[in-house]
């Protein structure tokens, strides 16, 4: 903006504001004192609050995971790309399955075969102890038969494992999402070959979850003590709002090099603001300090002017002020208002009455 531009507008701003803060003179048109207004109005008092460290922190998402390769195939379809969102069960990757069935029903076949042996050997085991309770047959005609029965059973349960495991490697060809999140790695390309290892798995995708996030801080030494004794720390959204963290952790052990604590904050409820791998600022309680606090929508602007309403006994008038950190539907005033002064809640309210009484004919 202009410079003159600029000190023109403070200049217009800051004579409307003297205007209206005068109070002395009755004709002034800041001030109403013919009839007490009723107008909405809260206290203002000071309140013990939290003194407060700022740092920087990152976000990180609870849940994320990079997808491997656990069987040899080519990728034939890769549905998403990095930046997408995926639900819970979604297909990420899919590959050729040709091999893998082949080795399905080569398995199944194997348990057909096995299961008419066992049954072949089941009977003549049953027809020999038969003719073995005549006493017809020697003892070790019975073993025989007995053994070969139970070599036929681990024969046929063999081809059941292995059925199962060709019927897990068919599986391992459709790659799907195993949470709601989004894609932010993707490693490889459709008709690339793929192999499960050695001497490690083939990275695929990397998912991170949106729903579960923490934010990582990195603080001095000097302050740690103090954030072990109070608990408390707040992430400050870009709208001046803030998000209370559900829990505090402080890494037990510092970083050789830099001499500073890693501290976790979890986070619970809505965070639709917050992105992994954003930074944000979090104000961490390290100690006790008195504060004025007064609604958010107490506030009026002007420019770059901000002030409050004061109802005082059958007078409003306008206050420059100078405000903090804002704490919910709250926000600090740092300077321009004294304890136990009323201020209106709604200053569109209190304008209106401004301009009624100036509108109303001189006695």
């Amino acid at each position: 903006m202009n410079p003159m531009i600029r000190s023109t507008r403070l200049a217009l701003a800051a004579l409307l504001l003297t205007a209206l803060a005068g109070c002395g003179d009755k004709t002034s048109p800041q001030t109403a004192s013919s009839r007490a207004p009723s107008l909405s109005t809260v206290v203002v008092k000071p309140e013990t609050a939290h003194r407060e460290q700022v740092w920087d922190g990152v976000v990180e998402a609870v849940n994320e995971v990079t997808l491997t390769a656990q069987t040899n195939a080519r990728v034939l379809e890769l549905p998403y790309d990095v930046g997408d969102t995926v639900a819970k069960g979604d297909v990420l990757v899919r590959f050729t399955d040709i091999e893998q069935k082949s080795v399905r029903r080569a398995a199944q076949a194997q348990i057909a075969s096995a299961q008419a042996n066992f049954r072949n050997a089941e009977a003549q085991y049953k027809r020999i102890a038969e003719v073995f309770s005549k006493g017809l047959v020697a003892r070790s005609d019975l073993d025989q038969a007995r053994m070969q029965r139970d070599a036929a059973q681990a024969a046929l349960h063999a081809a059941r494992a292995q059925y199962s495991e060709a019927g897990q490697q068919v599986d391992y060809t459709v790659i799907r999402a195993p949470y709601a999140g989004i894609i932010t790695h993707r490693y490889v390309h459709v008709g690339e070959a793929v192999q499960a290892g050695p001497p490690s798995p083939q990275p695929l995708i990397g998912l991170e979850s949106l729903k579960d996030l923490r934010v990582t801080v990195q603080v001095p030494q000097s302050a740690v003590d103090a954030i072990r004794n109070h608990h408390h720390a707040e992430i400050m959204l870009g709208d001046g709002k803030r998000l209370a963290a559900s829990k505090v952790i402080v890494f037990p052990y510092a970083d050789p090099k830099t001499h500073t604590f890693n501290v976790r904050l979890l986070l619970d409820g809505s965070h639709a603001s917050l992105y992994p791998g954003m930074t944000v600022k979090v104000a961490f309680a390290v100690g006790a300090a008195q504060r004025l606090l007064v609604p958010v929508a107490a506030l009026w602007h002007q420019g770059e002017m901000t002030g409050v309403y004061v109802v005082q006994g059958d007078s409003v008038r306008l206050m420059q002020v100078r405000v903090g950190e804002r704490f919910g539907s709250r926000v600090e005033v740092v300077s321009g208002l004294a304890p136990n002064q009323h201020v209106a809640t709604d200053p569109a309210a209190a304008a209106r009455y401004l301009s009624s009484e100036r509108a109303e004919p001189k006695a």
